[in-house]
């Protein structure tokens, strides 16, 4: 009798740890509650096409963690000011604005972004249009050419780097050079070379790569003059204020997104990676980001700009 009684007891007690951390442990479709968390995603190629791509992924961490998410859209060079006028929690960037958001404010890298064959790495490009004679960048000499964003490692800083390292002065020996206004400036650039409008552009090749595969350019029509070296892409980044135990679960959370994980929003239900454009994320070193760093210093770009 007195051993059945133990082993019932045992039970009660085995059940009741599972019913807590089953209750602990959030779940889908379950109520959020608590102070909201903020999300600040730089502004890719618009705003409303930023808030759209990554509300879904928001929607998923709110639900992963039990805590409300506001998505909010950042401009590239707002952004640190942003950090703390809108109180950011996390941060969605490109590598060049991390490094700087990391060498002034302390901002902690989490994970990097996986898209496209590098994974969570891309080159930057520059191109010419097929025909038009330039192969190298020595025949850049006297040329025009558009940049992306200046704050875009693969679409402004490596181009810049590249043309340094082979002794060619961008300030001094392009004709001239530019950054297409308003929003989706890497197709811009490279809708610019292609219709004639520069002699040269400088464009992430995941961009490029993207706009081939959806058939709005054929890649015959172009001249890969140079590349870079790979380096990272989208970096997510947490504020030192950021509570760490908070910053582990979002981080978990984002490493755990499949293919097929589903969120509803707006009354329907998406695939949330496919939504961001995006393949998944992978644990990333800061030290991972030191070829972008060392291109900042050699390209006198911030954080490490000298007057």
């Amino acid at each position: 009798m007195k051993k059945t009684i133990f082993a019932v007891l045992i039970l009660i007690v085995l059940t009741t740890a599972s019913c807590r951390k089953q209750q602990d442990a959030p779940q889908p479709g379950g109520s959020v509650s608590g102070k909201p968390i903020r999300i600040g995603y730089m502004i890719c190629n618009s705003k409303d096409e930023t808030l759209s791509r990554f509300r879904p992924l928001s929607k998923y961490i709110e639900r992963e963690i039990g805590r409300p998410v506001e998505t909010v859209a950042v401009d590239t060079i707002d952004f640190e000011k942003a950090l703390e006028r809108e109180h950011l929690d996390f941060t969605h960037t490109n590598s060049l604005l991390y490094i700087i958001l990391n060498r002034r404010q302390g901002v902690e890298v989490m994970v990097a972004e996986k898209r496209g064959p590098l994974g969570e790495r891309t080159r930057g490009l520059i191109i010419a249009r097929n025909g038009s004679g330039i192969a190298s960048v020595a025949d850049l000499k006297d040329k025009t050419m558009a940049f992306g964003p200046m704050l875009g490692p693969l679409s402004y800083l490596a181009q810049y780097d590249i043309m340094l390292a082979n002794r060619f002065d961008p300030e001094t020996m392009l004709a001239s050079y530019s950054i297409p206004s308003g929003s989706f400036k890497h197709e811009k650039v490279i809708y610019g070379v292609l219709f004639g409008k520069f002699d040269a552009g400088a464009t992430p090749e995941l961009d490029f790569d993207l706009m081939a595969i959806d058939g709005r350019i054929d890649p015959n029509d172009f001249t890969v003059v140079a590349k870079s070296e790979p380096i990272p892409y989208c970096t997510w980044g947490a504020p030192q204020r950021t509570d760490e135990a908070l910053a582990n679960k979002v981080e978990a959370a984002l490493l755990r997104l499949k293919a097929d994980t589903t969120v509803t929003i707006d009354g329907e239900t998406v695939k949330v990676l496919s939504a961001a454009g995006v393949d998944g994320y992978v644990d990333i070193a800061d030290s991972e980001y030191d070829t972008v760093r060392e291109m900042a210093k050699r390209a006198n770009m911030p954080p490490y700009q000298k007057l």
